[in-house]
């Protein structure tokens, strides 16, 4: 039990030290990478928990129909599968949002951090380069942080858009008429 308390402590250290190294705007950056986590978890819990449930509530209501061929039924076949394909692709753009503000806030860190150093520059010359340091590491540790941010949530956008083209052509496979049109995925 000590040894995970003092887990917890390196690890609170060494995260606060690195807040600290990127200045505020790691704030900002750690809050996009929390807000598009949570999205993507969202998604993931949803294709693993909810949608089974609905794709088979619309598989039912599909089977307990007793015409499956005429134009109307194509029409309900249709627009069973396109709110289907809404909830699948459901926060995927915003994650592929948040993805693109990533590595823009990691620039704003580049900027503030250089504007810091150009400070120090003009307040106390050359002549002190542990303050430069201080600058230069406020203008690379956040764009770091914003770019493995970015990279994070850009194999999860892949990983959500192959989950909703494979069920969504799953569930299309399922619900048969004669002349089935397959809705993009």
């Amino acid at each position: 039990m000590e040894s995970f308390e003092f887990f917890l402590a390196d690890i609170t250290f060494q995260v606060t030290n690195f807040m600290i190294l990127g200045g505020d705007v790691l704030l900002l950056i750690a809050a996009a990478i929390f807000i598009m986590w949570g999205f993507i978890v969202e998604r993931a819990l949803f294709f693993y928990v909810r949608y089974p449930g609905k794709a088979r509530r619309i598989r039912n209501l599909w089977a307990a129909r007793s015409d499956h061929h005429s134009w109307q039924a194509h029409k309900i076949r249709l627009a069973l599968l396109n709110a289907m394909r809404q909830q699948t692709r459901a926060y995927i753009n915003t994650v592929k949002t948040v993805v693109a503000i990533c590595p823009l806030l990691g620039l704003l860190g580049t900027v503030t951090g250089m504007i810091a150093v150009f400070d120090v520059m003009a307040s106390a010359g050359m002549g002190n380069p542990r303050l430069m340091a201080d600058g230069v590491a406020k203008a690379t540790v956040p764009t770091m942080a914003g770019m493995v941010g970015a990279l994070s949530g850009v194999f999860a956008i892949y990983w959500l858009e192959w989950q909703a083209k494979r069920r969504m052509e799953h569930l299309a496979d399922h619900l048969v008429t004669e002349h089935s049109d397959e809705v993009p995925a």
